[in-house]
C-alpha cells in the first residue's frame, strides 16, 4: 500500500509517501498566498492509495480532495517514532509556532504545550533577525557558534527585537555576539515550553529550525539531554500523517 501525508504549514508545504514501511518520496515547497493551490501543485501526478492531511491548512485540502485530517500534535507524535523509537519528547519549531510534546512508552501523546500567539522564537523570528544582521540562515548559525560570548536580547517581540539588534550593531557590538544572543533567546523560550511537559530523556527536534546547528547545541546544553535531529526534520508531520492511514 502506498500511503501519502501532506503537512500544510504556515511557511512550507511538505509531502511524504511511504510504501511497505519505507519513505520512498518527499517534497517540500514554500507556502504561497494560496496554500490549497500550492498543496495541489506539490502533489501533482503523484500516485498513492491514501492521503491524510495535517498542518494549519489541513481543512483546506480536506474539502477539495476528500481526505481525512489529523492534528499536528498527533502527526508529530506518530512521525517521530518513524525516525526514532526512543525519544520521550518532541520539540517542533516551525515557521510561526513552537510545540512541545511528551510521549508515553508506546509513543502516544501525554501532554503538549504550544506557542502560536507570537512569532518570537520561531523560524520567522530567525529569518527576520538573520536579515537584520546581514546573514543568510546558514551564516547566521555559524556566526553564533563562533562567538565567545553572547549579548543578551531583552525584547521578546520580533519587531522590538529587530530594533534592538539594529541598535546593538550601530553601537559596534560584534555581529556574532548578537547572533549568539538571539539564538540563546530562542532556546530560552523553547526550554520554557519543554519544562511544562515531562521530558525524562532524549528530545526529538523537528521543524525547519532543527536545521540550525546552533539551536541544537544550545538546546542540549540547557536541557542536559540528547537532542536528536532526523535526516529531514521538516517532513516529520507529513510522515506522521501518512502513517496514520494504516
Amino acid at each position: 500500500m502506498r500511503i501519502a501525508g501532506i503537512d500544510i504549514g504556515s511557511r512550507t508545504v511538505k509531502l511524504a509517501i511511504l510504501e511497505e514501511g519505507k519513505l520512498v518520496l518527499s517534497r517540500k515547497t514554500l507556502t504561497s498566498y494560496n496554500p490549497l493551490e500550492t498543496a495541489q501543485e506539490l502533489i501533482g501526478d503523484t500516485v498513492f492509495d491514501a492521503l491524510t492531511a495535517t498542518g494549519y491548512g489541513r481543512h483546506l485540502i480536506k474539502g477539495h480532495l476528500d481526505c481525512p485530517v489529523i492534528s499536528e500534535i498527533k502527526a508529530f507524535a506518530v512521525g517521530s517514532r518513524f525516525f526514532s523509537q526512543d525519544c520521550s519528547s518532541i520539540l517542533d519549531i516551525g515557521g510561526q509556532d513552537t510545540k512541545a510534546i511528551s510521549l508515553d512508552s508506546d509513543g502516544n501523546m501525554r501532554k503538549f504545550e504550544m506557542n502560536d500567539k507570537c512569532a518570537a522564537g520561531t523560524g520567522r523570528f530567525l529569518e527576520v533577525m538573520a536579515t537584520a544582521l546581514g546573514f543568510s540562515l546558514e551564516e547566521f548559525a555559524q556566526a553564533a557558534l563562533s562567538a565567545e560570548k553572547a549579548v543578551k536580547i531583552n525584547s521578546t517581540c520580533t519587531v522590538f527585537a529587530e530594533s534592538e539588534v539594529v541598535s546593538l550593531t550601530a553601537k559596534g557590538v560584534p555581529r556574532n555576539e548578537v547572533a549568539l544572543g538571539i539564538h540563546k533567546a530562542i532556546v530560552s523560550r523553547s526550554v520554557g515550553l519543554l519544562k511544562k511537559v515531562p521530558v525524562p530523556g532524549k528530545i526529538f527536534f523537528a521543524g525547519g529550525v532543527a536545521l540550525n546547528e546552533c539551536v541544537r547545541v544550545l538546546l542540549e546544553e540547557e536541557m542536559a539531554s540528547t537532542v536528536f535531529v532526523p535526516s529531514d526534520p521538516q517532513i516529520v508531520g507529513a510522515v506522521g500523517a501518512a502513517l496514520s492511514a494504516l
